[in-house]
């Protein structure tokens, strides 16, 4: 029953509505909210599990999310697909060494975002996304039993603008009202509650290292305000990769050549639950048929913790420039935080601990959910419900402009805080110039070819003018999602121009309306098709129950029975080819109702065999 509230002023009727926080994650993701009775986060879950694979499996009747399509990633590779997160935000060129690790199609689609071919269509990562979020929003309104819309969304630290506005453009598309998008290791702090104490001030790193990225950032907190020190990270260094490293190192010990896509992904989630295995044992084994040949899988501890020492290395790496770049000794971090399922494996938890060696390492939450909680707790202070705490994040990566030459003239220089504006002054370096043009980029690199295009727009009608006279005033503002508004104005004149950097790889407005329409178009149309699926999920089960009741039982049925019963199993197979929903539903209630005499006769038979024997008192 949905909970409603009621304005005693007004006397009006409405319906509550739910605010959450959602880590929408490479390998799984999870939503989160607060209990309104303690103040708690708490993670929403669906069948007992929080997690929710971040996985879309694409079958006749639309797409299935979550855990029910990684159990397709075996049988149907080319219509699963998974780490769509890796993609977010990126060109075709951004992805060329990593496309040939995925088991989907990748299509260059003229330097813009790439997309992902399904059987004939084409869909942007923004897109595969927003079914993600989508998903998540309807088990967060079924658990909850309220509306949802407004969210905070998690992303790693070291995402940049394009793929901040590709999550946020995600985000619009599945029907939410994004209120903010903050860095993961920053939510992180927040879950622990790290700095709730105002008397209290404490330096912490936060080691995030989930299915895809790692990221490490350095968060000072004092009086209640979370400011980010540093952040460093690779956005292609996770679980996934550990779980390749097994497969290469397998591939290559049982000379596993010419593998098909469904092996390749079969030893992929066999060296995942491998991985898995090792947090609490010494020796995986496992017999596999690969092809024709069946193959006993072996993976040691040692094995593992040798593959893992070059990934371990890579973090390190990212940690030291994080503590170079806040300017701190590393014996004045107080806490490490560990966040990401990849820090259950014993291997990275005891680097961790030996490179901060005189940091107290914490683990206490679950590093799945830690990350979920903290953007629950966010979304409830943006909801204006609780107002001891201060959030400060800081950009990745600087943002400039290109100047004569070819060069980047960083005007927010990475690790600004967010929201910030930044002012700074230009003129012109041609006589009687009337139009300049303000090319924007981001990166670390000195020539501005060598980072990232953000956008560009024309400053037109600048009074001619001697060059140098001119005094045009650029002005950056960085708000708190990380995402960039750019202006220009000459002074003398007054001329200004303002522009949003909508990222070249995100979606336009009108795009993303046209989609909302469709989605909403087509909402009966898609809701049938679930139905029907689920339907014919449940047929199947049915059926495949009925048949092993009779093998197990074959005394209790007649020739006579056993015609009925395949009569009334083929009236189910006739309904689902005819795509009846309505027809499979009779279906299984004329079979369910036919077999239950026989179902309560064997349960007596079975009851009277364990009692016999035996005295009741």
């Amino acid at each position: 029953m949905a909970k409603i509230s009621i304005n005693l002023t007004s006397g009006t009727v409405s319906k509550s509505i739910a605010v959450i926080g959602i880590d929408l994650g490479t390998t799984n993701s999870l939503i989160a909210t607060i209990n309104r009775e303690n103040k708690s986060p708490y993670c929403i879950t669906k069948e007992k599990e929080s997690i929710v694979p971040s996985a879309i499996y694409f079958g006749e009747n639309g797409p299935i999310i979550g855990s029910e399509a990684i159990a397709k990633l075996v049988a149907e590779p080319e219509n699963t697909i998974y780490s769509i997160k890796r993609l977010l935000g990126k060109s075709y060129t951004d992805i060329q060494d990593a496309k040939q690790q995925l088991n989907y199609e990748i299509i260059d689609d003229e330097d813009k975002l790439v997309k992902v071919k399904i059987g004939t269509k084409y869909y942007s990562p923004i897109e595969l996304s927003s079914l993600i979020l989508k998903e998540l929003k309807s088990i967060a309104e079924t658990q909850l039993q309220e509306e949802v819309s407004k969210v905070v969304i998690t992303v790693p630290a070291y995402f940049n603008d394009s793929q901040r506005q590709a999550t946020r453009d995600a985000g619009k598309l599945a029907g939410l009202d994004v209120l903010r998008i903050i860095n993961e290791p920053t939510a992180a702090s927040l879950a622990y509650g790290i700095g709730l104490d105002p008397t209290e001030s404490r330096t912490v790193a936060v080691f995030d290292l989930g299915g895809g990225t790692f990221d490490i950032s350095i968060l000072e907190i004092h009086n209640g305000v979370f400011e980010v020190l540093s952040t460093n990270g690779d956005t292609f260094l996770g679980g996934d990769d550990i779980d390749r490293a097994i497969v290469n190192l397998w591939t290559t010990e049982y000379k596993l050549s010419n593998l098909n896509t469904s092996d390749k992904q079969l030893l992929r989630v066999t060296a995942e639950k491998a991985k898995k295995s090792l947090t609490t044992l010494q020796v995986y084994s496992h017999k596999l048929t690969i092809g024709t040949k069946e193959v006993s899988l072996n993976l040691t501890i040692e094995q593992l913790n040798k593959l893992l020492k070059p990934l371990i290395g890579r973090t390190m790496q990212c940690c030291s420039r994080a503590i170079s770049d806040a300017e701190i000794e590393l014996s004045a971090i107080d806490e490490v935080v560990l966040v990401g399922g990849s820090t259950k494996t014993k291997a990275i938890k005891d680097a961790v601990k030996n490179y901060f060696v005189h940091s107290a390492v914490n683990d206490t939450l679950n590093p799945d959910e830690v990350v979920a909680l903290g953007a629950a707790i966010e979304a409830d202070i943006l909801a204006g419900n609780r107002t001891d705490m201060l959030l400060l994040d800081v950009t990745p990566l600087s943002l400039g402009i290109e100047t004569v030459g070819g060069l980047m003239d960083v005007l927010i220089p990475r690790n600004s805080k967010v929201p910030t504006t930044l002012k700074k002054e230009y003129t012109t370096s041609v006589d009687g110039q009337i139009n300049l043009r303000v090319s924007v980029y981001q990166g670390e690199r000195e020539l501005s070819a060598d980072n990232r295009k953000l956008g560009e727009f024309i400053l037109q009608n600048i009074p001619a003018m001697p060059a140098g006279l001119p005094k045009i005033e650029m002005t950056f503002m960085l708000n708190a999602d990380g995402i960039l508004q750019v202006s220009a104005e000459e002074k003398r004149s007054g001329t200004k121009q303002v522009v949003d950097m909508k990222s070249q790889y995100g979606l336009t407005d009108l795009e993303i309306k046209t989609m909302l329409k469709e989605s909403i178009d087509h909402a009966q149309e898609d809701m049938d098709k679930r139905s029907l699926a689920e339907a014919k999920t449940e047929a199947d089960q049915l059926v495949y129950a009925t048949d092993k009741f009779i093998r197990d039982n074959a005394d209790l049925f007649t020739a006579e029975n056993i015609e009925k019963i395949n009569y009334l199993k083929n009236e189910i197979v006739l309904s689902i080819d005819a795509k009846d929903k309505d027809g499979i539903v009779s279906a299984m209630d004329s079979l369910n109702n036919y077999s239950r005499p026989f179902a309560e006769i064997a349960m007596d038979k079975n009851i009277a065999k364990a009692l016999q024997g035996k005295k009741i008192e």
